[in-house]
């Protein structure tokens, strides 16, 4: 998940300058012994402020630091993320930790958000336990998909969402979802599930399978992938899906958001060999930047080679560190060649960051450098979900 923080008016207020200062103190450590105190402190403070949903006061602590100080800023990102998804003030003597599934999916089809059934949680729990988790690792799991914008909303809901599926982990139980007044999912041709789960250890004890000696991050990816994935296909009809390594919350969410990427591209070129029954080779692929103050995304428009009109459109968006200066482009086409398009364009200048004023679309680049509304000939269009990811 990309961090973009844009500078507030006004003074920071007692509380974000209060986290700023110690966040500062921390980054200009030189020591081991002085991290130890900074580090406790910082920890101290965030903990009070999550439990009090403080949420605006860490967002403006962020927002100074991301404009002046690099180094703290990580390091306040950093301490929030951990002390949110641990709702760490919450449990004395066991560490506890929110985890993220995530599922990439897509289909022609509406892909679902839906409930658990409680036969698939259980052996999700079986190979959750077996192939993620550590020996002694206590397990909740939350019984339903989430799309992303169901997800805890801030650092203060994540914090206390981990904390009420950590009570649930604390006595190996799972989680129900009361679905009810949940956001509405939007219709996306690839998009990620999220399945959330928590686990407890006693206090210093490993979390993860690979923490231990003859386990590997590797093999776990493998195993879950295939064990869990053979439980979870079932409950998303008609879609093609690729589990992502289950990670502490924030980790795994900004895996998912990378992993989804290239994903959302290879989605895209099979579902318009399908569509429009022409192979890949038969394919164009058009590449260019995308700027608000800054370069925010790539854009890719698909056409059928030889002829002019976009009939799809995929997002690339920047994350984390990446800028100007990162090559996407040639990430880009390194995954349209592996998927079997011969004819890549790059385009260079820079496009203003646009979208359809009627259905909210983005606009895609065409070959002749203009901005265009993606649109399926008409005999595809009943079949086509509203936007691509």
């Amino acid at each position: 998940m990309k961090r973009t923080r844009i500078k507030r008016r006004g003074g920071l207020g007692r509380i974000a300058e209060q986290l700023a200062w110690l966040a500062n103190g921390l980054a200009e450590s030189s020591s081991r012994i002085e991290d130890s105190y900074w580090e406790q402190q910082l920890s101290t403070a965030l903990d009070e402020q999550l439990e009090n949903n403080e949420e605006e006061a860490l967002n403006t602590a962020l927002d100074h630091l991301y404009s002046t100080e690099a180094r703290a800023y990580d390091e306040l990102a950093d301490f929030i993320e951990s002390r949110a998804e641990c709702a760490t003030g919450a449990f004395a003597d066991h560490d506890v930790v929110l985890i993220a599934a995530p599922i990439l999916a897509w289909s022609r089809y509406r892909i679902p958000a839906v409930t658990v059934p409680s036969a698939v949680l259980a052996n999700l729990r079986v190979h959750f336990q077996a192939h993620v988790l550590a020996q002694d690792a206590r397990l909740a799991l939350a019984d339903f998909l989430f799309s992303p914008d169901q997800l805890p909303q801030g650092y203060c809901a994540t914090a206390e969402f981990a904390r009420i599926l950590g009570d649930a982990a604390m006595n190996n139980s799972n989680l129900h979802i009361d679905t009810e007044g949940m956001p509405d999912t939007a219709q996306f041709l690839s998009d990620t599930r999220y399945l959330l789960a928590a686990a407890a250890v006693p206090r210093g004890k490993p979390v993860f399978r690979w923490q231990e000696k003859d386990g590997s991050r590797d093999n776990a990816r493998e195993q879950w992938r295939l064990q869990g994935g053979a439980c979870l296909a079932p409950l998303l009809p008609g879609c093609a899906v690729d589990l992502v390594l289950p990670e502490p919350y924030f980790a795994g969410s900004r895996a998912a958001d990378k992993d989804s990427r290239p994903y959302s591209v290879r989605a895209s070129v099979a579902y318009l060999g399908t569509a429009l029954e022409v192979p890949a080779a038969n394919l164009r692929a058009i590449i260019a930047p995308f700027w608000d103050r800054d370069l925010e995304e790539y854009r890719i428009g698909f056409s059928v080679r030889g002829v002019d009109q976009i009939v799809h459109g995929v997002v690339w968006p920047l994350l984390g560190a990446e800028d100007d200066t990162t090559d996407i482009p040639s990430q880009i086409e390194a995954v349209l060649r592996e998927c079997g398009l011969n004819e890549v364009i790059h385009l260079d200048h820079q496009f203003p960051l646009e979208y359809c004023d009627d259905c909210g679309a983005p606009m895609y680049p065409s070959a002749e450098g203009e901005t265009v509304h993606a649109e399926m000939p008409e005999e595809q269009m009943e079949q086509m979900p509203r936007h691509l990811h």
